[in-house]
């Protein structure tokens, strides 16, 4: 059992970059000017004036679109280390990668039909 303090380097890491955050936004929050104004404070459209209202109730059907491309993104996150470690996996790591994207492409179709 690993003892905790082969774990102190990675802490104190994550601390240190915690605290340099932090204390990065602090400062910059002091010394910036502070001149708002009705200019700064609009959203800006690639240049153009905005028109309406920016909340507006999208299709649901893009919010599937949406989740369809982060389960291929996650896709591509598992299939990126088999890729590499294919040679010393084998045959069945192949046949089980094959299932993977297999149970994949169904529910791509699925969508594409609805």
């Amino acid at each position: 059992m690993m003892s905790l303090n082969s774990f102190a380097p990675v802490g104190i890491f994550i601390l240190l970059g915690l605290v340099f955050v932090i204390a990065t936004v602090w400062i910059a929050r002091f010394i910036r000017p502070q001149r708002p104004s009705d200019e700064k404070l609009r959203n800006y459209e690639c240049g153009e004036p905005s028109i309406g209202s920016a909340w507006i109730q999208f299709n649901p059907r893009f919010y599937i679109f949406a989740l369809i491309f982060v389960i291929f993104d996650v896709e591509a996150v598992f299939l990126f280390p088999w890729a590499v470690a294919y040679k010393s996996l084998g045959l069945f790591a192949l046949i089980e990668m094959l299932i993977f994207v297999g149970i994949l492409l169904i529910g791509l179709l699925w969508a594409w039909k609805k």
